[in-house]
């Protein structure tokens, strides 16, 4: 097959899905055609049937705010028409399906009909899609898709309780390459972060309110009372200064590290002895799910769809958004006895399987050529 992917390209959970399912697509024997504003940051180094299309969004006087969504739909219509694609799957609704419904019908008129699936991700329909300014067009965009999944059944449950979704929608649970996350630890690097033979407690996320960043620095300064500890932070954003100020404040910032933004995270978990994912909401969990599959137990809040992968007790724990002190004493009883933390990695590796990557792309295969069989038969 000839796929299109439209996607964010940033280290969001939506825009590493995509760029891994595209890879894997593509190891499949299937060529797939990126399209999007920036190389997309999973998408290192050169691997056959994959190609990228940069969108170019011309700057004139008259326009306060480019307009991405014109030249992403003008876009698509060129690289769909010039490598005779067969389908588009956008990620993220805004402004993916919207620009790909003008796409779709600006194609009609020369006699070309595109298929369009689109994949909710989360903040697309939880927060960004709700705001009554792109409401009306988020659920008209997601209606005219020939085809629509969610990455848990909490985020179809809530796109369905937010807007008026007239179709039915898949649910699709994101994957991860378990095998790629199986690496032994780097000891030098383990002693660099770890000296004396510290736990090591990680967290990665874009620093975004929702993240809830601070609750980590709480929660880590509970864990260090008990256990010699050091605390990584993965990732960048908003919420950063306000963490690394309060790691200043509680007087532990010499046992925070914070490493910014990272592209191979499977070096970074596998020195790890637990994640700490503090958020309000999860469509899915994307980033605790990779720390299963590196062998690292999960202390994480019970939001959304983080519930739809854990086990409790076995890989890790959940607590009520906010409450520092429960999720402090679980990952203190996770860390505080080397059998039980061994226990406890070798369970979260062993679930991460569930997930893997080899699992699930045979179902977007297979929707794929449910959607390319009805457009066929509808023309």
């Amino acid at each position: 097959m000839r796929i299109g992917i439209v996607c964010y390209p940033t280290f969001g959970g939506s825009g590493v899905l995509a760029t891994e399912l595209g890879k894997a697509l593509a190891q499949h024997g299937h060529q797939v055609h990126f399209i999007t504003y920036q190389q997309p940051v999973r998408l290192n180094g050169f691997i056959p049937n994959i190609f990228y299309h940069e969108v170019q969004v011309p700057t004139y006087p008259l326009f306060d705010y480019p307009p991405y969504e014109t030249a992403l739909a003008s876009t698509m219509v060129d690289v769909i028409k010039n490598n005779h694609l067969q389908l588009l799957h956008v990620h993220y609704a805004i402004p993916h399906a919207s620009a790909a419904y003008m796409a779709k019908r600006i194609l009609e008129q020369d006699g070309i009909h595109i298929p369009v699936i689109t994949t909710l991700h989360g903040t697309d329909i939880t927060l960004v899609g709700r705001d009554k300014t792109y409401a009306p067009v988020v659920a008209f965009s997601i209606n005219q898709s020939d085809a629509i999944t969610a990455v848990s059944q909490n985020l179809c449950e809530e796109t369905y309780k937010y807007f008026k979704i007239e179709k039915p929608i898949q649910v699709i649970h994101n994957f991860v390459d378990v095998q790629r996350f199986q690496r032994k630890p780097i000891d030098a690097f383990r002693k660099a972060i770890a000296p004396n033979g510290e736990r090591i407690l990680l967290h990665a996320s874009n620093f975004r309110k929702i993240k809830r960043v601070q609750d980590v620095v709480k929660i880590f300064y509970n864990v260090q009372k008990e256990i010699p500890s050091k605390l990584l932070f993965v990732g960048d954003g908003p919420e950063r200064a306000d963490a690394e100020a309060l790691s200043r404040d509680l007087g532990i910032c010499n046992d925070i590290l914070f490493v910014g933004k990272q592209e191979q995270m499977e070096d970074i978990l596998a020195i790890a002895d637990l994640f700490l994912l503090t958020s309000e909401y999860e469509s899915f969990g994307l980033a605790a799910l990779e720390a299963m599959a590196a062998g690292v137990p999960v202390v994480s809040t019970n939001a959304g769809g983080l519930g739809e992968i854990m086990i409790e007790g076995k890989i890790g724990y959940m607590g009520d958004v906010g409450d520092v002190e429960t999720m402090s004493k679980h990952a203190i009883s996770i860390l505080a006895n080397e059998e039980r933390l061994q226990k406890f990695k070798s369970a979260a590796a062993e679930h991460a399987h569930t997930f893997d990557i080899h699992n699930i792309i045979p179902i977007y295969e297979k929707l794929y050529e449910d959607v390319l069989q009805k457009e066929l038969a509808a023309h």
